[in-house]
């Protein structure tokens, strides 16, 4: 052998051992996290989005993100978008940030009551929060939306996106010991209507489109901004447009319960979240060993069997 090709077989040597070492930290997590300052990091800006093949994917999902019923017309015919409750392009704080949702997956939900994927998370919130049609997970769009996800959490190591702020949802307001949908009504009248609309029908004419709050092109049941503390929290933190925490949080808690006391569509398969109990005190429908709180009239959705995700199948041996 001469000696250009010994220098070549070394070469390859040490790649392939660096190689095995990166596949060994990435596997562990304990290389690749020990590193990262959660604090420190810093979500890429869309200047920072590269000009090529994976740039023209990261693009796409971002458009998907911003304008989903005019991207996804077929499976979020609403109006109402994934950039209406996940503010700023998926980067606000206190609106369930999706920075590092990417590295956070699979992971176990107790709603479903099974280890899921990234993709079955997304159509969660396209069949529940946009009311739409689950979308194929082999599809260009959910790729294009999962490489999104992928972009929006660069950097971040595999088990150390719980850690980011934000990551553990939206900061919970404190818990009301009553509330008033006459006096939510009121607040709404005041505060929410001009962007709303006088039946919550929203304003997809402007951008960013100001989502419907109710009827049958707003969110489902099924979805957590129906549950009134969750959107009590959501609305104090963040509503009203630009003027988030000026209402108090009395005044939060009472609008949250009219508007999700109005009609809505249905979450088809709603009766089976939470199989194994722990279903929130404000869940508006009936699960396992509880009964519905306050339940608004519902809607039938168009296309029931699509709006249904499946849950992954059990890893347990099935007993003889």
């Amino acid at each position: 052998m001469n000696r250009t090709l010994l220098i070549l077989a070394a070469a390859a040597a040490a790649a392939a051992v660096a190689c095995g070492d990166a596949r060994t930290a990435v596997q562990s997590g304990a290389a690749a996290s020990a590193g990262f300052d959660p604090a420190a990091w810093r979500a890429p800006t869309e200047s920072e989005i590269p000009n090529d093949s994976m740039g023209a994917s990261i693009r796409r999902g971002l458009a998907i993100f911003l304008h989903s019923p005019d991207s996804l017309p077929a499976y979020a015919s609403g109006r109402i978008t994934c950039a209406n409750c996940h503010l700023n392009s998926g980067q606000a704080v206190d609106a369930a940030p999706l920075t590092g949702s990417y590295a956070r997956y699979p992971q176990y939900m107790t709603r479903t009551g099974a280890v899921v994927g990234l993709a079955d998370r997304v159509n969660y919130c396209i069949t529940r929060s946009l009311a739409g049609t689950r979308l194929p997970t082999d599809s260009r769009e959910m790729q294009d939306i999962l490489t999104f996800l992928a972009w929006l959490s660069r950097g971040v190591p595999h088990g150390m996106g719980t850690t980011l702020p934000g990551a553990t949802g939206i900061p919970r307001i404190e818990k009301a010991t009553h509330v008033d949908t006459a006096a939510g009504a009121a607040v709404y009248v005041a505060k929410c209507q001009s962007c709303h609309g006088a039946d919550g029908e929203g304003n997809a004419s402007i951008s960013p489109a100001i989502p419907a709050l109710w009827g049958p092109k707003s969110f489902s049941i099924g979805a957590s901004m129906a549950r009134p503390g969750k959107a009590a929290d959501f609305i104090w933190h963040n509503m009203p447009w630009g003027l988030g925490r000026t209402l108090t949080q009395q005044e939060a808690h009472d609008v949250a319960a009219y508007m999700t006391s109005r009609p809505r569509p249905d979450s088809p398969g709603k009766e089976r979240d939470w199989p194994f109990g722990g279903a929130p005190a404000d869940a508006p429908y009936a699960t396992a060993g509880r009964d519905a709180h306050q339940p608004p009239p519902l809607l039938r959705r168009a296309n029931p069997g699509g709006a249904l995700v499946p849950p992954p199948a059990s890893v347990r041996r099935p007993t003889r």
